[in-house]
């Protein structure tokens, strides 16, 4: 089992599912190996019925597929399908909080007040609109309309791009690939990439740059700005993660998925006095609401509720046979969740109308009765606590506190209100720089141990870290989201950390939250007067596993910041297309990938590179 994680509640659950004879994600993974070669180089082609075709790279069997297509045409179109299934997987997740913010405006949500009017009228003024003389009311409902307007703009670029320095903004000008609309960008990857349409490698990803820019420039901020308006823009929060959160004598509750209009109103049903009442009533002491994923983290840093942990522990959570109900919506929920429970007592509860799961109770979710909604998923957990059966109840003991919530406006709380004084510690070289650590788990690969290694090295080399997602939960596990964690990293990141009182390692959000690392990298760039790809940043993804992680990993490339993957994607079948992504691109874009396995050497990566950096701005490396 010790092969699997690094993390001690995995492991006994581990080992507690195959006493249990329960298969997970890991078992799954064995019985698909070996897994297809063609498929792990890229070199599949399914995109219309003379197939499927595969090529050979090593050029021992065929060289084209029956339409004449490349190895490059292939790899190409299957990444920018990809990018484009993961801008629209984000984007849609905006769409979604854009569309509650117009409901509520309209008075049709009334359980979705504005909780933050100050970033409202901050975002309104950025999108031109008026707020003098108005009502939150009002204003809220133009920036929804104008917010929504957004997918499918026809004024020529997204409102966001204009966060970006101007020598970035030309920089995409002059390639083609500011983004013009969210939606259109993501129908003309499809477009682009049927048969008879786009066979040019280096075309086909410059699209795909613009789609992933749609994403992390469009639908991934207003995800970000919207869920701060709604429901509160997070500060400096304490809570606490893994699966020893579970409560032995609570109704446990597990939130998993991504968007937070059902996710922080069940935190608030929860905690209903008759609620409480009925749990009471079925023997349990109180309500105990988890979070899992992308959810966990949202409600963690506005609320404080407990992390149960990420990817690859969702069916760990149920294996404890604690779990009265898992509610899940959309995004990195495996299929396999309602045979898992099927094991235990656990309902698997679906909500959203675009995630259908077989075997599991389907409670539809709208905004527009969201509280009465929300009881109900309440309730229906709280009344199987009954069914738990205590023989096959075994909840590790392993569990972390840390501190989340570091918005863009809490970290410039921290430093004053200015970014002065990050500014000053970079140019004295006690942060020698900041690298985004993002991503998910892959059970391809030791459960955190690329997460952990690499950021540990990072901090020990005064590398500020900021994370988000999955990468962030497995951070908090090992403590490095506690100001206490300081006294591993280097003389200079370590006396930053403790004036602030302040982790070495930020906890940003969930995956759409990396709009506020882009953020952060913008403003630092224009207070500089320099391109985001002129600063010591670096992105890396050490254990990535989505079609999401693909295009966050492009639009920060694109954006100008060197980003290092942990995992190998599957473009090998095309030396050209690598090559573009691993050097090309650098003449390009201003950054590359980097493919590293070793996260020690990744690490070495990134810091090698920041150095570099801080040389080309006349800094000591």
């Amino acid at each position: 089992m010790s092969e699997k994680s690094i993390d001690q509640a995995t492991l006994k659950m581990l080992s507690k599912a195959k006493a249990d004879n329960v298969s997970l994600a890991w078992d799954r993974l064995a019985a698909q190996e070996p897994q297809c070669g063609f498929g792990q180089l890229g070199v599949c082609c399914r995109n219309c019925n003379m197939g499927p075709c595969r090529v050979d790279p090593f050029g021992d069997g065929p060289s084209e597929g029956v339409c004449g297509a490349t190895a490059d045409t292939i790899v190409a179109r299957n990444l920018v399908r990809a990018i484009a299934a993961g801008a629209a997987s984000h984007s849609d997740h905006g769409r979604g909080i854009a569309s509650t913010l117009y409901a509520s405006a309209k008075g049709h949500a009334p359980d979705y007040p504005v909780k933050d009017e100050v970033k409202l009228k901050a975002l309104a003024k950025e999108f031109g609109i008026a707020v003098e003389d108005r009502t939150s009311q009002e204003i809220a409902l133009e920036v929804a309309e104008t917010v929504l307007d957004e997918f499918g703009t026809r004024k020529g670029s997204l409102q966001f791009v204009n966060r970006v320095p101007l020598k970035r903004k030309e920089i995409w000008d002059k390639l083609g690939i500011t983004p013009r609309g969210i939606d259109r960008e993501v129908v003309e990857c499809m477009h682009r990439t049927h048969i008879g349409v786009d066979n040019d490698y280096v075309s086909l990803i410059l699209q795909g740059m613009r789609t992933a820019l749609s994403d992390g420039w469009g639908g991934s901020i207003v995800a970000t700005e919207i869920s701060d308006i709604l429901f509160g823009t997070p500060q400096p929060i304490k809570g606490s993660c893994n699966l020893g959160v579970l409560q032995a004598d609570q109704v446990n509750i597990i939130l998993h998925g991504h968007e937070p209009t059902l996710s922080d109103i069940l935190v608030h049903a929860a905690r209903a006095p008759e609620l409480l009442a009925a749990a009471k009533e079925k023997g349990a002491s109180g309500i105990n609401v988890c979070g899992m994923c992308c959810t966990g983290n949202e409600i963690l840093m506005r609320h404080g509720v407990p992390l149960a942990g990420n990817f690859l522990q969702q069916e760990l959570a149920i294996v404890t046979g604690a779990v009265e109900a898992m509610v899940v919506d959309i995004q990195c929920i495996m299929p396999s969740l309602p045979q898992v429970a099927a094991c235990y007592h656990t309902k698997v509860i679906s909500t959203s109308p675009k995630a259908k799961f077989p075997g599991a109770e389907h409670i539809p979710f709208d905004e527009h009765n969201a509280m009465e909604v929300a009881e109900k998923i309440v309730l229906a957990a709280v009344e199987n606590f009954s069914n738990r059966r205590p023989e096959r109840v075994n909840i590790p003991s392993d569990r972390m506190d840390y501190m989340a919530g570091f918005s863009v406006e809490a970290i410039l709380s921290a430093l004053g209100g200015s970014l002065d004084p990050l500014l000053n510690a970079i140019k004295s070289g006690a942060i020698k720089g900041i690298v985004g650590v993002v991503g998910c788990n892959n059970p391809k690969y030791k459960h955190d141990q690329s997460h952990i290694n690499f950021v540990n090295e990072l901090i020990k080399n005064n590398v500020l870290v900021v994370a988000t997602g999955c990468a962030a939960i497995a951070c908090g596990k090992y403590g490095l989201l506690l100001p206490e964690a300081a006294k591993n990293a280097g003389d200079g990141l370590r006396a930053v950390c403790e004036a602030l009182k302040i982790p070495p390692v930020l906890h940003m959000g969930s995956c759409v939250d990396i709009s506020r690392i882009m953020t952060v990298a913008a403003a630092i760039a224009n207070a500089l007067g320099v391109d985001i790809s002129d600063l010591p940043l670096a992105g890396a993804a050490p254990e990535w596993m989505s079609e999401k992680a693909v295009s966050i990993g492009t639009y920060v490339v694109s954006s100008g910041i060197f980003t290092i993957l942990g995992t190998v994607p599957p473009v090998l079948g095309s030396k050209n297309v690598a090559e573009l992504l691993t050097s090309g691109a650098e003449g390009v874009v201003g950054a590359v990938f980097a493919v590293e396995e070793d996260p020690v050497a990744a690490a070495d990566l990134a810091v090698k590179h920041i150095e570099k950096k801080r040389l080309a701005l006349g800094l000591e490396p």
